[in-house]
């Protein structure tokens, strides 16, 4: 039986990874700290760690087989935190001679991002967030070079489980009970969406698979991409009624944020809702068959069902 050491395992990437190797009969190991440790899905044995520690993080990773990235600081603290936890997840790895599997996004693309992007698309990174995540994936990627497989499995837009704070609980979803759908951008652009129950899946399959790939591999989910109209016509058909359409006040939320941190770096992001994007998942599909693959009615009306977003109304 293999083992998996999922770092940030109470996160929304890492709590729905967890559950699918837990689904699939691997050992799952689980790194969180304080509260969040009491919150991993049934079946993982928690491990605290601190991200910052270096050696913590070594001595949690022990005997793993493969090794899961997915710590995700609060957006204003990416600066400061995103690239010394990649690179103590990336050591830990190392020294137990794991595989790293590392949840990849599309800000590497940049704001010219397109429609169906492939693996190797060029990488501008023109944003702060998207030179970031370059720069983790080239720092796996030396690290490949020097013996530790690394795999990264990018999708869209994160939202499903039963862990808040995406876009879906935070904006378009936070006003069902008042009948209310709300859309941060144009109704008419393709905005790529990943079902996170869909993505733990796919991390499972991919890591199955792991035997058969080279030291360093991208991969992409398809996941899906619709319109803002049409994600609205799948949301009214998951909570079974009429919903009244509204959008983001960004002029307001551009002054907020001159207070609040946090929206200030979403704000600086917002081009990803006027672009149209999605990802072409061909690649992953030749590995490991049929991506894993949730109608998006279905999907939206569990993702709703899970953070109880409509109330008694599900």
């Amino acid at each position: 039986m293999s083992t998996i050491v999922i770092a940030g395992a109470a996160g929304r990437i890492g709590f729905n990874a967890a559950r699918a190797f837990v689904a699939a009969g691997w050992t799952v190991r689980g790194i969180a700290r304080g509260e969040k440790l009491k919150r991993l899905p049934q079946g993982v044995e928690p491990v605290e760690a601190d991200a910052f520690d270096r050696q913590a993080m070594i001595d949690a990773c022990a005997g793993a087989d493969v090794v899961l990235h997915a710590l995700n600081p609060t957006y204003d603290k990416w600066a400061t935190h995103v690239v010394p936890m990649a690179e103590n997840v990336l050591a830990a790895a190392k020294a137990a001679g794991a595989t790293l599997m590392l949840p990849g996004n599309v800000y590497n693309f940049g704001t010219g991002i397109g429609m169906d992007t492939s693996e190797d698309a060029p990488m501008p990174a023109d944003t702060e967030k998207g030179r970031l995540r370059v720069d983790i994936e080239e720092k796996f990627r030396a690290a490949a070079a020097e013996g530790v497989q690394t795999i990264v499995l990018r999708a869209g837009d994160f939202f499903g489980g039963p862990v808040d704070g995406s876009w879906l609980d935070l904006v378009i979803a936070k006003d069902l009970r008042k009948n209310r759908f709300v859309w941060p951008g144009r109704l008419d652009v393709p905005h790529a969406f990943a079902y996170l129950p869909d993505f733990g899946a796919a991390f499972v399959a991919v890591a199955e698979k792991r035997g058969e790939l080279g030291r360093f591999e991208r991969f992409h989910l398809s996941g899906h991409t619709v319109t803002g109209a049409q994600f609205h016509t799948a949301m009214e058909a998951a909570v079974g009624r009429s919903l009244k359409p509204g959008s983001v006040p960004w002029r307001l939320l551009r002054i907020v944020g001159l207070f609040n941190p946090v929206l200030r770096e979403v704000i600086k992001m917002r081009y990803l809702w006027d672009v149209p994007h999605s990802l072409d998942g061909s690649k992953l599909a030749a590995l490991i068959g049929t991506e894993p693959h949730t109608p998006l009615d279905d999907a939206l009306r569990q993702a709703v069902a899970d953070l109880k977003l409509d109330g008694e109304r599900r």
